[in-house]
């Protein structure tokens, strides 16, 4: 009966561990540094293909781009009134005191993307081309809406 009632509380507290670290998975602070993995990821993968490391893959190509024009759409959602701080985060008071702007700055992202996108680049040259503006846009908000460490 001792047993029974061990295995029970264990696995009591070993679902409560996991709840938590659900929860804490789904905070705004790891939820954006995990976004921007992802962003970082794919122009990693594109950049590669422009310099000419790797060579020209469509489907890598498209994967990438597809992944930064979903983060750009909902990347701003991840900044709610209290997560200013915490999860090692690098996020400039800016974003919440020129919400407009950083908003505007992600959908111009997603604009610009989406058109690259539609028109996909079909050679080395063509993602070189297409990479520069996508990179300024995210240079461009790194510099104002990012904290230095």
């Amino acid at each position: 009966m001792k047993l029974k009632i061990f295995a029970a509380a264990s696995l009591l507290c070993l679902g409560a561990a996991g709840a938590a670290e659900l929860a804490m998975a789904q905070e705004p602070q790891a939820v954006r540094q995990q976004m921007m993995k992802d962003v970082g990821r794919s122009m990693g993968a594109l950049a590669a293909i422009a310099k000419g490391e790797k060579p020209y893959d469509a489907e890598v190509v498209r994967v990438s781009l597809t992944t930064i024009s979903q983060v750009s759409k909902t990347f701003p959602d991840q900044f709610p009134a209290g997560s200013e701080t915490g999860a090692e985060t690098e996020a400039s008071p800016k974003i919440w005191e020129n919400t407009d702007d950083f908003r505007a700055k992600a959908a111009q992202l997603g604009k610009d993307v989406d058109a690259t996108l539609a028109t996909l680049p079909g050679d080395q040259a063509a993602v070189a081309a297409a990479i520069g503006p996508i990179g300024k846009n995210c240079g461009g908000c790194h510099e104002t809406f990012r904290l230095k460490k």
